[in-house]
């Protein structure tokens, strides 16, 4: 395996199912964002359906990885924001039956997968922010739509940081 390089932000959703397009929300600003002031060289933005292989094939070789994502708990607080870092040698538990995803396959699960591979990040960060609608239909709900910019903020400070740590 080749030496981690270079940085992931992948927003995970459907852009199609209300405040599951969180992630893609937030990649979308964070590259209107860089076009002003731009992330450290190396720094890859993408949106993602969250299929595993895909997940993996962006995550791959890189140093961090940031992963955004909308969650569905039982009593949500619409736009709460979660920050998960997994160390790297973490066990890692699958999730509960009846988990808070609108994927197949969740994150864990693919961690999991990418580790038994050997194509799993360096380091992991995910970001899991709480949604109150996932039905069929275009744009966020306001308390979601008010949680993008600051995260995207947050996320710039991650990828700058490690951005400088990593020189």
């Amino acid at each position: 395996m080749r030496a981690p390089v270079g940085m992931a932000v992948i927003g995970i959703g459907n852009e199609f199912r209300r405040d599951d397009g969180v992630g893609w929300a937030v990649v979308a600003l964070l590259r209107d964002r860089a076009a002003v002031r731009p992330l450290p060289p190396g720094t890859a933005l993408h949106e993602c359906d969250g299929d595993p292989g895909r997940l993996i094939g962006l995550w791959e070789n890189t140093s961090l990885t940031i992963i955004i994502d909308a969650c569905f708990p039982a009593s949500a607080h619409p736009g709460r924001t979660h920050r998960w870092c997994p160390a790297p040698d973490a066990s890692l538990r699958p999730a509960a039956s009846g988990r808070h995803s609108t994927h197949g396959l969740g994150l864990v699960e693919t961690l999991h997968l990418a580790h038994s591979l050997g194509r799993h990040p360096d380091r992991l960060v995910v970001y899991a922010v709480e949604g109150a609608d996932h039905s069929l239909g275009t744009g966020l709900t306001p308390s979601l739509a008010e949680a993008v910019q600051p995260l995207a903020e947050r996320i710039e400070e991650d990828v700058a940081w490690h951005g400088l740590a990593t020189e």
